[in-house]
């Protein structure tokens, strides 16, 4: 997709689940114009791509875990079939739309969709099954119409008990865990005893625990309700922690919830005390989601100032590299043309016709130049060799292309207007933080009230 088109698909989606958004996508039209004019962004590239503009919520588990149950639960709709036994083999990614009636669209909807950062996963798929139609066995797409999901992602993870799928279902997990702003990895609490962590929930903890944010990740014991009748609530939790210690977890939140309007307990004691930690759990929960939406909306705006800053930093090193540059390939330059102008004095002093000095010196203009852009080529990548920063690296390599003149680079690096106006987006950040303070601020305000 073309930046152009991609500003436009987000402003589109932007206008309805989160408007003061929307703004921040000319900041990052100015920001891209300025690093490809500099060579820190290739022409088909934007900033926008570096980050997910949705939260990704990724919901993980066996399929008797009521993975499915609480998503229907939390959007008051059902969308996901539930049961006990698996009744959906594909990643589900579940996102608003305006539309009345839930859509259902193949994964490889989600690749023309600016909102989700699936291209990668693409590229994890076509490492397990290079078939065309790949990615619709493992993913697809639904838009549903609830509240609860604007502005949000969440990804429904398949059962993982299929032998044959569940090694490739774990790829593709691995790189969800990645993408997502938080994982919640549900247990059923029907089984309590470590037996129950071999095979594939074995493999799907593996997975999260060497994850570098491990806080992110919250452990969900679900359905306490069907066991814990004879007051043990204590001892499951405790038997599945130690179930996950001796998998190595030893960091992440474990909660302990169930669906109330499905739960039979008889003993009113019983089940006071289970719906207060239903509760309790089930809240803390439920202000994570609506947390990351929060964290991520501050975070796309941050990114236009770590990206400014980021540019800034390096044009000092930028010019440099490129002063460098300009000083060995004008050192070659010159020497060339003293010796090609040494050449043409010697041959002129032999009394040669002046049209054989003509065309001497036309043909070392040609040789000349032909040898400037050798040694321009080679000097050039010889010095990007020695640039460890990737993001220095390729603005060096533009400013170094065989076209571009290389007497003024180093000075139109840092050239004052555009060091101004990197640093008024830099300031302008702060009115959006500032719009953003007020929007959550009303919106928290609304809540306490209801």
């Amino acid at each position: 997709m073309k930046p152009k088109e991609r500003y436009k698909k987000l402003k589109e989606h932007l206008t309805w689940e989160n408007p003061v958004l929307v703004e921040v996508i000319n900041e990052y039209e100015e920001l891209d114009k300025i690093a490809k004019k500099l060579g820190f962004l290739s022409e088909n590239k934007t900033f926008t791509e570096e980050i997910s503009w949705w939260p990704l919520i990724s919901v993980l588990g066996t399929f008797s875990a009521g993975k499915s149950s609480f998503i229907n639960e939390y959007l008051n709709i059902k969308i996901q079939a539930t049961g006990n036994q698996a009744v959906d083999d594909k990643f589900t990614v579940i996102c608003y739309s305006k539309n009345s009636d839930v859509v259902t669209l193949p994964g490889i909807a989600l690749d023309a969709d600016p909102r989700f950062p699936f291209y990668n996963i693409s590229k994890e798929i076509e490492k397990i099954d290079k078939t065309e139609t790949s990615i619709n066995r493992y993913l697809q797409l639904k838009a549903v119409n609830s509240e609860q999901i604007k502005g949000k992602i969440f990804i429904d993870s398949p059962g993982f008990d299929a032998d044959v799928q569940r090694d490739e279902t774990l790829k593709i997990t691995r790189h969800i865990i990645d993408i997502s702003d938080l994982v919640l990895i549900f247990f059923d609490a029907r089984h309590p005893e470590p037996g129950a962590m071999r095979d594939t929930l074995s493999h799907l903890v593996e997975v999260a625990k060497n994850h570098k944010d491990a806080d992110k990740i919250l452990y969900i014991l679900n359905q306490i309700d069907t066991c814990a009748k004879e007051d043990n609530l204590e001892d499951i939790i405790g038997a599945w922690q130690r179930a996950l210690s001796q998998k190595g977890i030893v960091s992440g939140k474990f909660y302990a919830i169930y669906n109330e309007s499905a739960a039979k307990i008889e003993n009113e004691e019983q089940k006071v005390r289970l719906k207060k930690k239903k509760d309790d759990d089930l809240k803390e929960i439920l202000e994570k989601i609506d947390k990351v939406l929060i964290d991520r909306a501050y975070r796309i705006v941050k990114n236009i100032k770590t990206k400014s800053n980021e540019i800034l930093e390096n044009l000092p090193l930028l010019k440099e590299s490129l002063s460098r540059f300009r000083t060995k390939l004008l050192i070659v330059d010159i020497s060339m043309i003293i010796l090609f102008s040494l050449i043409v004095l010697y041959v002129n002093s032999l009394g040669v016709s002046t049209y054989a000095v003509y065309g001497l010196t036309l043909f070392l203009m040609i040789v000349f130049m032909f040898l400037h852009f050798k040694a321009k080529s080679f000097i050039a990548k010889l010095l990007a060799k020695k640039i460890e920063n990737s993001f220095l690296k390729s603005a060096f390599s533009f400013q170094t292309k065989w076209y571009k003149p290389y007497l003024f680079a180093p000075s139109k690096a840092t050239n004052k207007k555009v060091i101004n106006h990197l640093q008024n987006l830099v300031d302008r950040t702060k009115i959006f933080i500032q719009k953003l303070n007020d929007q959550f601020i009303t919106l928290q305000h609304k809540k306490e009230d209801m």
